[in-house]
């Protein structure tokens, strides 16, 4: 009996040491898998950090969100990463939307400035109309009739910026002419040529330059209205001006020396009608408008001005004093 009981505590102590050894062998086992299963947590949550950081916004399903329903966040404004306010579809609507609006911006400026210069056109138009309006000068002077059949002197259109016409004067009757002068007239040849128009106009140039004004003023009135697309139609206006002028009735010469002018101001003697428009005025002892003659001869024909007829500028601008 003895020898049983010391028996069991050998069998225990055998049972107590083999437990102890199934314990203590597994202890290192547990303590590396804990390691490892640390490090792949730590590998997973840099993982997660880094996805966030290159894909944003994330679907759910594959990120774990940082903000769950019922929570608040945990970091601060400046530390999350906050999602796109708006999608792809929603950023193109809001640019479609800004354009729309550009572009109703733009098309009622457009139309204002339409609308704008539509009526300054209309302005200009008015403007241009009220400024060509031919300011028709009535009254016409009667060419004697001892010398000359009835022939009115045309009116002549006056612009509104061109210089006015003075009024129309009465003129004298004139007597009939002596015998000796209907000799005189008779005595100047008419030239016969193959240019009619030239021989008129020619005829009225040597009865001119004869002294015999009415008697020119009737032939080169003849050629004006015959031949007025001739070459010398210049010619023949000035000089009929010139009749008048010579003859001392200044108003029909500015008359004439004014529709020379206006109608053609390169023709070959327009420089010369506007001079003598201005000693017209001077010999009207009409101050002002003389100046005003004057002074657009000197800006249109500078070079006329200063050559062929400086002494005649200068003879005329002396008699007058323009401010």
């Amino acid at each position: 009996m003895t020898t049983a009981l010391r028996i069991i505590p050998l069998r225990l102590a055998g049972v107590a040491l083999a437990a102890a050894m199934t314990v203590s062998v597994p202890a290192p086992a547990f303590a590396q898998d804990a390691a490892e299963e640390a490090r792949i947590r730590k590998i997973e949550a840099e993982v997660r950090a880094l996805q966030r950081k290159v894909f944003p916004g994330g679907d759910g399903r594959f990120f774990e969100p940082q903000i769950t329903p019922g929570t608040e966040p945990t970091t601060s404004p400046a530390q999350g990463i906050s999602a796109p306010s708006t999608t792809a579809v929603t950023d193109i609507l809001v640019r479609l939307d800004a354009l729309e609006r550009q572009l109703q911006t733009m098309t009622a400026r457009s139309e204002e400035q339409a609308n704008a210069l539509s009526l300054l056109e209309a302005r200009l138009t008015a403007l241009e109309t009220a400024a060509g309006a031919p300011l028709v000068v009535a009254g016409s002077m009667p060419v004697p009739a001892a010398t000359a059949p009835a022939v009115s002197t045309p009116a002549v259109s006056v612009p509104v910026a061109a210089i006015p016409q003075p009024a129309p004067a009465s003129t004298p009757p004139v007597a009939a002419p002596s015998a000796s002068r209907l000799a005189a007239v008779q005595a100047i040849a008419k030239p016969q040529t193959a240019d009619a128009g030239d021989d008129e106009y020619s005829y009225g140039f040597r009865l001119w330059s004869a002294g015999f004004f009415p008697e020119a003023r009737q032939q080169l009135t003849k050629f004006v209205e015959q031949y007025p697309n001739h070459p010398r139609i210049s010619f023949g206006r000035n000089l009929l001006g010139r009749a008048f002028l010579d003859d001392k009735l200044p108003e029909e010469a500015a008359r004439w020396f004014l529709r020379n002018y206006q109608a053609d101001k390169n023709g070959d003697r327009a420089a010369d009608s506007l001079l003598y428009l201005g000693a017209s005025m001077i010999a009207m002892k009409d101050t002002k408008r003389a100046c005003i003659a004057l002074a657009e001869f000197a800006d249109t024909y500078p070079l006329i001005a200063a050559g062929r007829l400086a002494n005649d500028y200068q003879a005329n601008r002396a008699k007058v004093t323009c401010s």
